[in-house]
């Protein structure tokens, strides 16, 4: 059976072609703390009105160039708005190369960070898509989205050939049909500052009451002992993912039972919950975590104040960020939620799912193009190679190709942790149900966790939320 679920994330190809390696805003996704909105070549361009097909033929390589010579603006809605870094950087990249190719397609880039972006998007729902979109392959996001009828749908058969791994296109299906593509593998960590940790003779812990122990310490020493992007409650929700999966191994069918019935009284989840309300209360995490968010949380660990950092893998891109000191940014290692005294999960029972990606609108009036440019992304030698070559967490394709041996200590050891894997937790609870079980559990949780919610009334909350 663990070998059937690491299927869902992991091909076999992958693994065999990194057994040399020791690596996605995701948000989740990948989050980015600023609102601000980044424009890409804004010049005025006449959009071109298109068929109303459902796909579009394969680009590869240099092939990209359209036939028309008529000026086509395609607009790209993105929750990715550090374009200078990470996830940011290599879709800019993409972009760049399309209009490079194509010297009458303008692509113009809108981009939020995350719940932002997500906000805007229920809005862009009701008013008119832009042509290609960042969307999440979890039903609490795209069962909506698909009921709205405003995704287009894209032909299957043209990505035989695009190494995605077994599995992860499911996520972006619905009665067999795809609606986008996957982008990233995503698993949650805890980095660490290893420098840190050797200077101060601490060891990773290999238990949770280890983790607990060396907060103590760490606090005693005046440090923050780990980062927490509280005021998002997705982040904590996946805390709750991770420490479900300790403490009981699988947890996808009793997770599936309790959003379908609205009733979480299975005591494993009133468990994993008590553990993250206890962590808390311990100072596990920093002062005021339940009103900080990412860019808070990020800034206290690469500034060398927090010793940890809880997040996905998605920020792996930190051992190449210019803006991190060297110091720091050259140290940053990552570890797994730590085993639970009695629980089911062991050491390489991770939290780990196919995160967000990409898809094009229905209504496009230039869908033809948007499903070109959607190719050209996707191209093997694109999304997946640019991504590696930066750092960037791991693709929902397979990487094997661009092993370099120049890849940072930290891009291995993720890609360690997820060869290693003997099963792999799938969608975070957060997004396992309809969109107002997911607005009730991460509004809710911060209460529990910060204890001015009971752990048996934060259950009752979002098992009501669920009706």
């Amino acid at each position: 059976m663990k070998k059937k679920v690491l299927s869902l994330i992991m091909a076999t190809t992958m693994v065999a072609g990194l057994v040399t390696g020791c690596g996605d805003s995701s948000k989740t996704a990948s989050n980015n703390s600023s609102a601000d909105t980044a424009a890409v070549d804004t010049s005025s361009a006449d959009n071109t009105a298109e068929a109303d097909t459902s796909s579009a033929d394969n680009t590869t390589g240099d092939n990209a160039a359209t036939e028309s010579t008529e000026d086509i603006t395609i607009k790209l809605f993105s929750n990715l708005p550090d374009r200078k870094n990470g996830q940011g950087l290599v879709e800019q990249m993409i972009i760049d190369e399309y209009m490079d190719a194509n010297p009458n397609v303008s692509i113009e880039v809108e981009a939020l960070d995350e719940e932002a972006y997500k906000t805007k998007f229920k809005a862009y729902a009701m008013d008119g898509m832009p042509d290609v979109v960042s969307i999440w392959g979890q039903p609490s996001f795209l069962d909506e989205v698909l009921d709205a009828g405003v995704l287009a749908e894209l032909n299957e058969s043209d990505y035989a050939d695009y190494g995605f791994v077994s599995g992860s296109l499911e996520g972006f299906k619905r009665d067999d049909k795809l609606y986008g593509l996957p982008r990233n593998t995503d698993i949650m960590l805890f980095y660490y500052n290893q420098k840190m940790f050797e200077d101060n003779g601490w060891t990773i812990p290999s238990t949770y009451d280890e983790l607990l122990s060396l907060a103590d310490t760490i606090n005693a020493a005046g440090i923050t002992p780990v980062a927490m992007d509280g005021a998002d409650g997705w982040v904590l929700a996946c805390y709750l993912e991770d420490l479900l999966t300790k403490v009981n191994g699988d947890c996808r069918g009793i997770i599936s039972d309790a959003v379908s019935n609205g009733d979480f009284s299975n005591p494993v989840f009133a468990e994993a919950t008590q553990i993250l309300v206890d962590s808390a209360a311990a100072g596990l995490f920093q002062t005021g975590y339940d009103s900080q968010d990412y860019g808070t949380a990020m800034n206290l660990f690469t500034n060398g104040q927090a010793a940890m950092f809880y997040m996905g893998s998605w920020e792996a891109s930190m051992a190449l960020n210019e803006d991190i000191p060297e110091e720091i940014r050259t140290n940053i290692r990552a570890f797994t939620m730590p085993v639970v005294k009695d629980g089911v999960g062991t050491a390489t029972d991770i939290a780990a799912w196919n995160g967000g990606g990409y898809a094009v609108s229905a209504t496009s009036e230039v869908k033809d193009e948007a499903i070109k440019f959607l190719n050209f992304m996707y191209q093997n030698d694109k999304l997946s190679k640019y991504g590696w070559e930066n750092g960037v967490g791991m693709s929902a394709q397979d990487q094997s190709a661009y092993m370099t041996g120049n890849e940072t200590e930290l891009q291995l050891q993720i890609l360690d942790i997820l060869n290693g894997a003997s099963s792999v937790s799938g969608t975070p609870i957060n997004d396992c149900g309809p969109s107002a079980f997911k607005t009730s559990i991460e509004t809710e949780i911060q209460s529990v966790a910060n204890g001015t919610e009971s752990v048996e009334d934060f259950l009752s909350t979002i098992g009501q939320s669920c009706k």
